[in-house]
């Protein structure tokens, strides 16, 4: 019994020890296969990088004012009897565009009149008699001052009526109109505003360390919201002499041609101010950077020679600073050369050393002035 015992466990110590040899056989393989193993090549997609010149902007943000623009409002108290204006529509200088009541000065000016013709003739007479010395110097004065007395009258009668008489002093559109016929208007109760809209102004700050770079006549851009693609061109035509002690920045206005009207007073916009020297750059499409707390960094593609001789495309981290960016590109100030190759997409899932292909059916196009679909 004793000996079958010892047989069996004898048989399976054997067998355990066979087990962990054949096992052992096979985790050794496998581990020289893994440090055999070379893994395919990844597909990238590229970009050079690009040397050429780029406009030099400084930008800045402003907001639209009108050349010329009020709200025309009440002169004297009076009731509204005519309103000879559509809300919105273009009027030209000295057109009507309201009329208050003028009854009373109506009636008073014929008697104005008169009593001016008559201080007319009575000085006419005056002076015939005051040449013959048949009357006296006083009386003279007494007709002079009768006939500028009933003047008076008469232009003031006349400039009430013209003040109750409502006309555009400067051509523009129209706003929204803010009375009704027959409402009893109070001095300084607003009518209707209006505005010049071409030319329009563009006001906007600048830092005081571009003072000397800022001058009249330079060409300045203008972009808006709801105005899509389309960009609008203007001059500065005043520069603002003083800084702002606060902001330590300098007031610029330039002024756009309007035809179209699509500016209005009151909005904002985006500026950019061309100067005049342009920019030599080092260009890479910014989703070929890879940020990280450390620094920012791209992948270079460059050609690897194997141990037995043979050629591949190999991946090589190069860390870069940066500069603006425009578009869908960014300017590198130092780290690469013009014509390098570097990983345009996807770079957070390289690694330095790497084995890879270049693929480039799917590459994105990158522009300086990109347009998305509107999908």
């Amino acid at each position: 019994m004793k000996k079958k015992i010892v047989l069996t466990i004898g048989g399976l110590l054997l067998l355990i020890a066979v087990l962990a040899g054949i096992k052992a056989l096979q985790i050794s393989k496998m581990i020289k296969a893994g440090s055999q193993f070379v893994p395919p090549p990844e597909p990238v997609t590229t970009a050079k990088v690009l040397s050429g010149s780029w406009e030099t902007v400084l930008p800045a943000v402003g907001s639209l004012t009108a050349v010329q623009g009020v709200t025309i409002a009440a002169e004297l108290p009076g009731k509204v009897v005519e309103i000879a204006f559509t809300p919105g529509a273009r009027v030209q200088k000295g057109d009507l565009l309201l009329r208050q009541d003028t009854s009373s000065e109506d009636a008073q000016l014929p008697g104005a009149e008169a009593s001016l013709i008559l201080a007319s003739s009575n000085l006419s007479r005056a002076k015939s008699l005051i040449a013959e010395a048949l009357i006296s110097q006083s009386h003279l004065d007494t007709a002079q001052a009768n006939f500028q007395q009933a003047q008076a009258g008469v232009e003031n009668l006349r400039s009430q009526i013209a003040k109750k008489t409502i006309r555009a002093p400067f051509s523009g559109r129209l706003g929204i109109r803010l009375v009704n016929l027959g409402q009893s208007l109070r001095e300084g109760d607003a009518i209707v505003s209006l505005q010049t809209l071409s030319p329009i102004y563009v006001d906007f700050q600048l830092p005081q360390q571009y003072l000397n770079q800022v001058r009249q006549g330079l060409p300045v851009r203008v972009t808006a919201d709801g105005l899509s693609d389309r960009q609008l061109s203007g001059k500065i035509t005043a520069i603002n002499p003083q800084v702002n002690a606060a902001t330590r920045s300098i007031g610029v206005q330039a002024t756009l041609q309007n035809e179209e009207e699509l500016l209005r007073p009151g909005m904002f916009v985006s500026v950019e101010v061309l100067l005049p020297k342009l920019q030599t750059v080092l260009s890479i499409p910014t989703t070929a950077v890879l940020h990280a707390p450390f620094g920012d960094s791209v992948f270079i593609v460059e050609e690897k020679q194997t141990k037995d001789s043979k050629k591949h495309l190999a991946l090589r981290q190069q860390f870069i600073r940066l500069g603006e960016k425009r578009g869908d590109f960014v300017n590198v100030l130092s780290g690469l050369t013009a014509g390098e190759s570097v990983v345009s997409t996807g770079v957070f899932k390289f690694r330095n050393g790497q084995a890879v292909v270049v693929d480039n059916s799917l590459a994105p196009e990158f522009r300086l002035d990109p347009q998305p679909e509107n999908n």
